[in-house]
C-alpha cells in the first residue's frame, strides 16, 4: 500500500491478474455451457424429431416448423405420434421434390399402402413411406387460402390464412411419423384414415357381452 492509502503497484497488478482469471473463468464456463445445453437437449429429444431436423431440404421448404408429439416412445399404453407442421416459399410440385429427395438419401422407402394413403382424395400430394420400425405420412398441399369452396358453398367471411410472406403462395408441409406396429395399414383390420384423423381411435368392441342387456329371468 502506497502513502495515500490506495493499493501498491504490486496489489493492483495482483488485482488485474485476478480480475483477467475470473473473466477467463467466466468466458469458459459459457462456452462449455451452451454445447453441452445443446447435447442434452439433443440426447434427452425424441430421435425421430432429430431425423427431420437431419432431413437435407432448404430453408425455403422448412418454414416455422412446428412439432406435436404425442404417446409413448416406448409404446406404453400408447405408441408415439409425431407431426411436424412447416411452410415452404414453393409451389407443392418443387416441395413435394425436395422432400422426397431428402427422404430417399435419409433411409426412407416409398410404400405403396394397400390402403389409406390416402383413402379420400385431398389436394396437392400424399405419398406414404416406410424405414425400419416407422411408418411415414408426407402430405404436401397449397396453404388454406389458395384452396376454393366447393360448389354450393359461400366462402367464410374472414379469409383464410395466407402463406408465407403473407401471400397466398407456396404450401404447407405436413410429416406424420408412427410406430409400424401401431399403424393401422400394417396390421390388419378396420381403421380410420390416419391423414384425415391425425391418430386412430381406440376400437371399439361391439360383440362384448358384457354390453349386451341381461337375459330376462322367469319366475
Amino acid at each position: 500500500m502506497d502513502r495515500d492509502g490506495g493499493p501498491g503497484p504490486g496489489e493492483a497488478r495482483e488485482q488485474r491478474t485476478w480480475r483477467l482469471v475470473a473473466l477467463v473463468v467466466a468466458s469458459l464456463i459459457v462456452l462449455g455451457a451452451l454445447p453441452l445445453y445443446f447435447g442434452i437437449r439433443t440426447a434427452t429429444r425424441d430421435p425421430v424429431l432429430n431425423s427431420l431436423d437431419a432431413l437435407s431440404v432448404p430453408a425455403w421448404a422448412a418454414e416455422n416448423a412446428q412439432d406435436a408429439v404425442s404417446g409413448s416412445r416406448w409404446c406404453l399404453v400408447d405408441c408415439r405420434f409425431r407431426e411436424r407442421t412447416a411452410q415452404s416459399l414453393q409451389g407443392p410440385d418443387e416441395t413435394t421434390q425436395v422432400y422426397e429427395a431428402a427422404l430417399n438419401e435419409a433411409g426412407w422407402r416409398r410404400w405403396e399402402a394397400a390402403k389409406m394413403c390416402p383413402e379420400q382424395p385431398v389436394p396437392g400430394h400424399y405419398t406414404c413411406w416406410r424405414r425400419d420400425e416407422l411408418t411415414l405420412d408426407l402430405w404436401v398441399r397449397p396453404p388454406s387460402c389458395a384452396q376454393q369452396p366447393a360448389d354450393g358453398v359461400t366462402p367464410p367471411a374472414t379469409p383464410p390464412p395466407a402463406g408465407p410472406g403473407g401471400t397466398c403462395d407456396g404450401s404447407v408441409v405436413s410429416v406424420k411419423v408412427r410406430n409400424a406396429i401401431d399403424d393401422d395399414r400394417v396390421r390388419s383390420g378396420p381403421s380410420t384414415d390416419p391423414s384425415l384423423t391425425g391418430e386412430d381411435p381406440d376400437p371399439v368392441f361391439t360383440d362384448d357381452p358384457l354390453l349386451d342387456d341381461p337375459a330376462p329371468t322367469t319366475s
